[in-house]
């Protein structure tokens, strides 16, 4: 433990030599749209006579530093909002800090996204990184009418979504539990509803949603595949507001306003916001959806509520708190599941009058239980609950960025599994996680450099993990860019989740197993440690073909050098409760994007290759989907856009599975020796084929429409009136073959509706 800390202190102290280099003069603040005090990003802001500027990030920080000594024209421009020019003196040594409020201009709000993105897009690595607005969100048609992260993260390049009932993520290659999700700097450890088309999340209340699938640099840590950060926005600082909405699948309202407003530009203010929804489709699909799964409908229900109030000062501090509570439970013929969530915590911003250096800090608490119950076996549950607590330091200098920080990281396990076999297996264990870690970037010229270091300390287990990074990218035109990113990546949290449960549903959390742990496909011959682990690989180039029109493509290499799995098939109490096993992922993602004045196009395209080997035999999981197809277009009409049209579409090539040799008949032998077993009637067992996963499914596709058309009441006031089809010619898609009575069930069938979105 000694070491570990004598280890972090020589990582930070270079660091806090960077903080205390003074420059000539720093110049930063923050923008907000003077009409909402909202924040505004990806803002060109430009000191005038010399040649110094910078990007606003997506909170509308900015900071410009080594300023010479004078005064100057602050200049802020964005397609949008009128151009801000403000006088500024520069003295020695000093940070001026400056709230700069713009006003919307007449012109087209869509493009401001574009012109700042360009600009960033030099400046930074931005390997495997997807950055996803609101505006993206809505512009994609969606089940129901009501657009949700859950539907849009399923075009992305790269993810795999399994299906529209109980469907899991998987990203380039890794497991649901290898992908660390975020709210708020909160851990959510199922962020999607058993319907498999909303998730947990506010489309109204996110800020912006980043997808970093692969390479990314030390400031993320914990899980060995992909990282999704949410982060949601402030309550309106000026007035109350709010939204509600309906569908025959789900309703929603979201309520926000100042409880301290804002009264001058500059000033403080206390606000807050409230969101929730709940299902409606469990009670409504037999009125609207007589004909989907007969009998059984669309058994799904849940209900959220998430609320958040925020304190800003006048100099940019800020201060959140926030808290969740989230619901969910289906109930098939064959298995009933539920589960819930809630958790809650506090952000808070720091910026010094008197030090370069930027501070940040999260402390959250989460939980999640769940609970299934299958006909043809015992019950099975899962409980994790879990603390956070980081700070963050943020050092910005005019061709570099210095970020560093530590984090503790705690969590309680709590299952119980019981197998086909009836060998119980469980587990009741509290884990503790110590990491620091650093991210360096620095442009020279067209070359930027983004090394980064990351040190994992897993109490429990008593191992130490380092995990060094690297980010590169190299501007060889304007308009033409190369880039490349790797790591080591670790991670002590396993599932639960296994390729043969009929219905995919239950997750169950466990910690790194502390007992001993052999290598795939042996019994005597031990791992090296008891964590999962992974190495990242991966590059490509952009171009910016028009101003209007993107290209991105990736090739990506991960390989899994240890998974830890639950013994599923453990036959005797002395056997071993884990097994492992080793993987690789690898493809390439091309995506295109053409925004316009009135239009948007996006298409992404991923041919992947994902295998596991367990030591017996090398096979592709259930998601190693080849070949996947997205394409998403949006088009706005009328003399004031009031009218939107969409449409996306989906192809997939199919899913792998094991295909099944024959049938025997099984007895419990609860009688014992006198089991009748030549005249009783005992279960049907099923003969799985040798090889794994040796067969595949049929292709899916799938076309979405959707109408919108708004109308203005005044200045705050507007109705939004959508008409949607899911699945509009009505594919068959596949959901699950019940081999027991031969009988296949298909995904959702083609879904009319319509819904409509009050905004004041």
């Amino acid at each position: 433990m000694k070491n570990f800390f004598y280890t972090v202190a020589l990582i930070l102290f270079p660091a806090f030599l960077f903080a205390q280099t003074a420059g000539k003069g720093t110049v930063r603040g923050n923008i907000f749209n003077k009409e909402t005090a909202q924040s505004v990003g990806f803002a060109t802001v430009r000191i005038e006579s010399v040649n110094m500027g910078t990007i606003s990030d997506v909170n509308g920080f900015f900071s410009i530093s080594d300023v010479p000594v004078g005064r100057y024209n602050l200049l802020v421009s964005l397609t949008g909002f009128e151009n801000y020019s403000g006088e500024i003196e520069i003295k020695k040594g000093e940070i001026l800090y400056q709230n700069i409020y713009v006003t919307e201009s007449g012109q087209n709000l869509d493009e401001i996204v574009i012109s700042g993105k360009k600009e960033q897009a030099k400046n930074d690595v931005q390997i495997s990184k997807l950055s996803v607005t609101p505006k993206q969100i809505r512009s994609l048609p969606s089940t129901g009418g009501q657009s949700d992260i859950a539907q849009y993260l399923t075009v992305l390049p790269g993810v795999i979504f399994t299906g529209d009932q109980g469907g899991q993520l998987y990203i380039r290659g890794g497991s649901p539990v290898q992908n660390r999700i975020l709210l708020d700097g909160m851990t959510i450890y199922n962020p999607f509803h058993s319907i498999g088309f909303f998730s947990v999340f506010e489309t109204e209340l996110i800020r912006n949603v980043d997808v970093l699938t692969g390479g990314f640099n030390a400031d993320y840590g914990g899980r060995i595949s992909a990282i999704v950060d949410v982060k949601t926005r402030e309550g309106n600082r000026k007035r109350l507001s709010g939204m509600a909405s309906a569908s025959p699948f789900q309703a929603k309202a979201l309520i926000e306003g100042p409880i301290a407003p804002l009264r001058q530009e500059g000033g403080s203010s206390v606000s807050f916001v409230l969101t929730g929804k709940k299902a409606l489709i469990n009670d409504l699909d037999n009125t609207f959806y007589k004909n989907v799964n007969d009998s059984i409908g669309i058994p799904f229900d849940y209900r959220d509520l998430y609320g958040k109030l925020s304190l800003l000062t006048g100099n940019g501090s800020k201060l959140n708190f926030f808290g969740f509570k989230y619901t969910d439970g289906v109930n098939y013929p064959i298995t009933d599941f539920r589960w819930e969530s809630g958790g809650g915590g506090m952000d808070f911003t720091l910026i010094p009058t008197n030090s370069n250096t930027i501070v940040n800090g999260t402390f959250t608490y989460s939980k999640y239980d769940s609970r299934i119950e299958e006909a043809d076996r015992s019950p099975r549950t899962s409980g994790i609950s879990g603390f956070f607590g980081g700070l963050n330091f943020s050092n910005f200098g005019r061709n570099n960025e210095l970020k560093y920080g530590l984090e503790l990281t705690g969590f309680r396990t709590d299952f119980q599994f019981e197998n086909y076999l009836s060998q119980t297996i469980s587990q009741t264990e509290n884990t503790t996680e110590i990491s620091a870690y650093l991210r360096w970037k620095h442009k020279f010229g067209n070359l930027v450099v983004e090394p980064g270091f990351r040190l994992q300390y897993y109490q429990t287990l008593n191992n130490i993990a380092p995990e060094p990074r690297i980010g590169l990218k190299y501007n060889i035109t304007n308009n033409f860019r190369i880039k490349a990113a790797g790591g080591l990546y670790s991670q002590n949290l396993l599932s639960t989740i296994n390729e043969r449960d009929v219905v995919n549903l239950f997750v169950g959390f466990l910690s790194g197993p502390e007992e001993t742990i052999y290598k795939p496909g042996s019994k005597t011959d031990k791992a090296d440690n008891n964590l999962q682990k992974a190495i990242h690989g991966v590059a490509g180039f952009e171009v910016d073909v028009t101003r209007n029109f993107d290209i991105n493509i990736e090739g990506y290499y991960k390989k899994f050098t240890q998974l830890i799995a639950l013994n599923r098939n453990k036959e005797v109490p002395q056997d071993p409760d884990f097994t492992t096993e080793t993987g690789k992922a690898y493809g390439i993602d091309f995506s295109f994007k053409i925004e316009a004045k009135h239009a948007y196009l996006w298409g992404a395209y991923s041919l992947g290759y994902v295998t596991r080997n367990d030591g017996v035999q090398e096979y592709p999981p259930v998601f190693d989907r080849r070949h996947n197809l997205n394409l998403v277009a949006t088009y706005q009409l009328g003399k004031k856009s009031e009218w939107e049209l969409g449409a996306r579409w989906n192809f997939g090539s199919g899913f792998p599975f094991t295909l099944t040799q024959g049938f025997h008949t099984s007895y419990d032998f609860s009688d014992g020796i006198g089991t009748d077993v030549l005249g009783g009637n005992g279960e049907l067992g099923i003969i799985y084929a040798d090889k794994r996963n040796g067969g595949r499914l049929p292709y899916y596709h799938r076309l979405d429409v959707s109408a919108k058309r708004t109308f203005k009441f005044s200045k705050y006031s507007q109705l939004e009136v959508t008409a949607s089809c899911t699945n509009v010619y009505d594919r068959p898609n596949i959901f699950y073959f019940d081999r027991v009575r031969y009988t296949r069930v298909n995904q959702l069938p083609i879904l009319p509706s319509l819904s409509m979105t009050f905004q004041f």
